[in-house]
């Protein structure tokens, strides 16, 4: 692309004294000017769709400005920049640090082998940005059992033998017996066995990559 510049001054010709030859317009000078205004021309860009080569330079729009201004590269780093500010989380599922992926700022693996779970500043376990905890490990930890008995019968077996004895004045029957009781159970068990596991804590999960970005 290149810019005219007229070769020839007429209008100094304008106050020559007549017979000087420089007063004279050539037939040459007229041509190279067509030239020149010929080739400006075809080097320009079209208004309509225009191809550029180079670097073309345009202003930058501020930041939230939503036109059919064009957007310039400083624009588009502003733009990005907005959307992860420092102490921003980026997920992906390829490990390019995103200061390769997408051009700007400092950035930390972060969380690694770990979840995210919301700010909840009535939970004394999720109520600081960054705080950490849970297992992933099932433990059995110190507990009782208690039992309430639905009601439950005994059995008890007997046998029964009989003397008697009879006359005189104070006849009469003297019964006597001899019980056997049988020890009953109930049928009820108490288990205060727990159980503990490796890796018994996690849920249904899918690993990314993640990145705090630090600056």
């Amino acid at each position: 692309m290149s810019n005219y510049t007229k070769s020839t001054n007429f209008a100094t010709k304008d106050n020559l004294t007549s017979g000087n030859p420089l007063k004279i317009v050539k037939g040459t000078e007229i041509d190279t000017e067509f030239n020149d205004i010929a080739t400006a021309i075809a080097t320009k860009a079209d208004l309509a769709s225009p191809t550029f080569t180079g670097a073309p330079l345009a202003p930058t729009a501020s930041l939230g400005t939503s036109t059919t201004q064009l957007a310039t590269t400083a624009f588009v780093q502003a733009a990005m920049a907005a959307l992860f500010p420092v102490g921003a989380i980026y997920t992906a599922v390829v490990s390019t640090n995103p200061a390769t992926l997408i051009g700007f700022g400092t950035w930390t693996a972060f969380g690694a082998g770990r979840v995210m779970v919301g700010f909840d500043s009535g939970n004394a376990l999720f109520d600081t940005a960054e705080e950490t905890g849970g297992s992933a490990n099932a433990i059995t930890v110190s507990h009782t059992h208690t039992i309430t008995d639905p009601g439950h019968n005994h059995t008890v077996a007997s046998s029964t033998t009989s003397t008697g004895f009879t006359g005189g004045a104070n006849a009469g029957t003297i019964v006597s017996s001899t019980e056997t009781t049988s020890t009953a159970t109930t049928g009820i068990t108490i288990d205060t066995a727990g159980s503990s596991g490796t890796n018994a804590n996690y849920q249904p999960y899918i690993t990314v990559y993640m990145w705090k970005r630090t600056a």
